[in-house]
This record gives structure tokens, C-alpha cells and sequence, in this order.
């Protein structure tokens, strides 16, 4: 059984980006709470709650990027917590959609019942808003860029920004034009918007906490680069998942054909490994030997 571990990993993370946007968020949502409730503003209230689920999600962030970093591997914890940060990826994707949901529902009941609002305080607040909340994507805006727990946060934090810009324009239609119903259509259009932002990386966490092959390999063209080398038959049951987004694993049985000795076999793995490498990035797998054995052929095996 041949072993390969590659480990081209990003520089480490740094969560203290991460901690001044969980405290600058924690003061935004405390003055949008007060202040939604005293100007009566669903809107505000709306960004409020987001904002909340803002600070959640940056706290189950921070937790999982200190864990992956400071947590090693152990004899029950093989992997260490290299998962932590798709959890919180998918945790905080799913959280995103159970509030925009509960948003558009409250948004249609308020259709039928525009209220009054008082709209200095929402103006400010929503100014307030979107200081905080610039700060904290311009903040995160680099890591984002290639780690799925950080893009999550950084989703959060970039879909209040922008629903605080819709509060605030809301506040000023209904200061000067007095059009109330503008509350509850900005609020179903943030719950649309942050449902649409949201999914793709639901769905994408989940596809690698399900260990499905990553979208962007080609599994087929795999087989048929490494059947070119010589002296290999075929290779079947195969698996390929990402334990993470910088590891990305590849399992199978490789059929010769001829009886090769140990140091021929090391050859042809030290081959496959860089090709899996180069070709198809991937940095971790592990090969079996087989020579006329009775198993099934099946690239694919069906368990």
C-alpha cells in the first residue's frame, strides 16, 4: 500500500481580523435592536437580526479557524479539526437562510399593515451600519478569497452592509415622501437577496462534508492518464474527496500486469502522485497493489 501526503497549504489565518469584527458587530446589533424597536422600522429590525447572525456566525468562524490551527492531530483525532471551518461554513449558510425566510414571512404580514416609522433614527442607524459593517468586509475582504469558512463570514458581514444601505435609502423615502410600505419591500428584497447568496456555499459545505468528488476534477480523465503508464492494467475502486479546501484525497486499487517487486511498484506510485499533483491538485493519496487478484474491476464499487 503506497502513501502520499503533499501539504501546500495557505498561510496560517489570522483570526484577529475576525475578533475586531465580532465586537464591532456586537455594538451595531445592540443600537439596531434599541433603535428598531423605538422607531417601530421592520427593516432596521430585519438588519438588526442579521446583524445578530452576523456576530454568531463570526464567533463559530473564529472558533473553528483557532481550532484548525491550534488543535494537532492525535491518536483518536487523526485529522485534527481540519473540518471545523466547512461546519462553520455550513452552519453559518444555513443560518443565513432559516432568517431570511422568517424575514420574508414577517415582510408580507407588514404589506398589509404599513406603520409609521421614525425615520432619524433608522437614517442613523443604518449610517451606523454601514460604517461597521465596510470596516469588517474591507477587514476579511483577503481571506475570503481562498478559505470557505472565511468567505461565509465575509457573506455575512458584505449582505448587511448592503441591507443597511437599503435601510437607509428606505429612511429617506419615508422621511420625505412618506412611503412606509417601502419597509416591508426592502425587507422581503434583503431576504431574497441573502437566500441567493447564501445557497451556493450550503451547498458547496455540504458537498464536502459528504465526501463528494470536488466539482472542478474531471474523476474519468484521472483513470485514463494514469492507465498510460506502463505496466498498469487498470485501476477501480476509486475514491476521490476533500477532507477540506486545501486537501484534497484520492484512493485506488492499481492492477499491473506483471508481477512487479516492491521498488518497481514505488516507481510507478512516486508517477501517479505527481501526476495527481500537477494535473489535478491533488496532495494526498493512497494506492494499493494488485497482480491477478479476484475482486471486482469496477471503477466504481457500489458497497
Amino acid at each position: 500500500m503506497a502513501h502520499s501526503h503533499h501539504n501546500h497549504a495557505h498561510p496560517e489565518l489570522s483570526g484577529k481580523n475576525l475578533l475586531r469584527s465580532i465586537i464591532l458587530n456586537i455594538g451595531i446589533t445592540l443600537a439596531q435592536i434599541i433603535g428598531g424597536f423605538l422607531s417601530g422600522s421592520l427593516a432596521l429590525i430585519s438588519d438588526a437580526v442579521h446583524n445578530l447572525s452576523d456576530v454568531i456566525s463570526l464567533i463559530v468562524s473564529y472558533v473553528a479557524n483557532r481550532l484548525v490551527h491550534a488543535k494537532k492531530q492525535t491518536l483518536k483525532q487523526t485529522f485534527g479539526f481540519k473540518r471545523a471551518e466547512i461546519i462553520a461554513a455550513f452552519f453559518n449558510a444555513s443560518t443565513l437562510i432559516v432568517i431570511a425566510v422568517f424575514l420574508l414571512i414577517t415582510a408580507i404580514k407588514r404589506f398589509n399593515d404599513p406603520q409609521e416609522i421614525q425615520t432619524n433614527l433608522v437614517i442613523w442607524l443604518a449610517l451606523l451600519g454601514i460604517l461597521g459593517n465596510g470596516f469588517s468586509v474591507l477587514l476579511l475582504k483577503k481571506d475570503a478569497e481562498h478559505n470557505l469558512n472565511m468567505k461565509s463570514a465575509y457573506l455575512h458581514l458584505l449582505t448587511d452592509l448592503l441591507t443597511s444601505v437599503a435601510v437607509l435609502v428606505g429612511g429617506i423615502l419615508m422621511k420625505y415622501y412618506q412611503i412606509y410600505w417601502i419597509d416591508a419591500a426592502l425587507t422581503f428584497i434583503i431576504s431574497i437577496y441573502l437566500i441567493y447568496m447564501s445557497w451556493q456555499i450550503l451547498i458547496d459545505s455540504l458537498k464536502v462534508l459528504m465526501l463528494f468528488a470536488p466539482d472542478h476534477i474531471d474523476i474519468a480523465s484521472i483513470e485514463k492518464k494514469i492507465i498510460t503508464l506502463d505496466g498498469i492494467r487498470n485501476i477501480h475502486h476509486v475514491h476521490l474527496w476533500q477532507l477540506n479546501e486545501k486537501n484534497c484525497h484520492f484512493e485506488a486499487h492499481v492492477e499491473f500486469k506483471n508481477d512487479v517487486n516492491l521498488s518497481e511498484f514505488d516507481a510507478i506510485c512516486e508517477k501517479i502522485e505527481e501526476l495527481l499533483l500537477h494535473d489535478f491538485g491533488i496532495n494526498h493519496c493512497i494506492l494499493q497493489p494488485e497482480y491477478h487478484r479476484l475482486d471486482e474491476k469496477k471503477f466504481i464499487i457500489q458497497d
